[in-house]
């Protein structure tokens, strides 16, 4: 019985965590860029009552008699299926169709990858235009340098085409390239990139190496899609479904730690 209080304590424990999950979900449902994330558990070791053997006659048992210890949360894994494309009124706001991350620089050096793409324009260290995130982060360009013009160029007029090229009218207004694409990378395996908040990931090694789209051509290529965000994924009504049968869990648990509770007393007083 006291197997039984640890058991059922272990299971309130992981649907308390599987409630976070959930509520962290609902919490970023107008996240622009959020990936909805699934709580996954895993179950403790077994204790062995009676292992396989023969009965008195000599007749083979072939099964055992184990008891499970209880349950542990294993990982909390991001669902990375597209979000719905809303529309925005700023020219600087970029939602991704495909499998592609954009990058920015933090403040570390280091690549961060993101879906979130809100970015605009602000004034760089040599007094040019850079585009940045909603943090001042700078956006990499397909060849891993931030994104930045002279200041020669209005910034209202620049555009980006489907592949991330960045255009410009010319005199006729006819829209130039000028060089520069906003790099977009995917990764072998996104659900094994670290979560570092602000919407930002980070490669691992069970995410792999970024692959640059702009220099593979073996991946299928993502659009990029202007004056467009990208919502959150979360679906309120698979988040409420999935709060009560938690609920529910964490209750059953609960009713699990009384009932032991209630046969220990009984068992106490025995000796009356």
């Amino acid at each position: 019985m006291v197997r039984s209080l640890w058991t059922a304590a272990t299971g309130m424990a992981a649907q308390q965590v599987n409630l976070d999950v959930i509520a962290n979900n609902l919490a970023n449902v107008n996240t622009t860029g959020y990936k909805t994330e699934v709580n996954g558990f895993k179950s403790l070791l077994y204790q062995t009552i009676q292992t396989r053997t023969t009965t008195a006659n000599g007749e083979n048992k072939p099964i055992g008699s184990q008891v499970g210890l209880g349950v542990r949360n294993a990982s909390v894994t991001s669902v990375f299926k597209t979000g719905s494309m809303l529309a925005s009124e700023s020219d600087s706001s970029f939602a991704v169709n495909g499998k592609g991350f954009f990058a920015v620089r933090g403040e570390d050096g280091n690549p961060y990858y993101t879906r979130a793409g809100d970015f605009q324009w602000t004034t760089a260290a040599n007094g040019g235009n850079m585009l940045a995130d909603s943090d001042g982060r700078p956006v990499m360009a397909s060849n891993g340098n931030p994104i930045i013009l002279n200041q020669n160029y209005v910034v209202s007029q620049v555009s980006v085409t489907g592949d991330g090229q960045l255009v410009y009218p010319d005199a006729n207004n006819n829209p130039q390239s000028l060089g520069i694409q906003i790099g977009l990378f995917q990764f072998r395996n996104p659900a094994g990139l670290e979560k570092q908040g602000d919407n930002l990931f980070q490669q691992t090694a069970a995410s792999g190496q970024p692959i640059n789209e702009a220099a593979n051509n073996e991946v299928e290529k993502s659009v990029i899609l202007q004056g467009y965000l990208e919502g959150s994924n979360v679906q309120v009504a698979d988040e409420m479904v999935s709060m009560i049968v938690t609920q529910r869990a964490y209750e059953l648990n609960s009713k699990a730690i009384t009932a032991s509770d209630e046969m220990l007393q009984q068992a106490n007083n025995l000796r009356r």
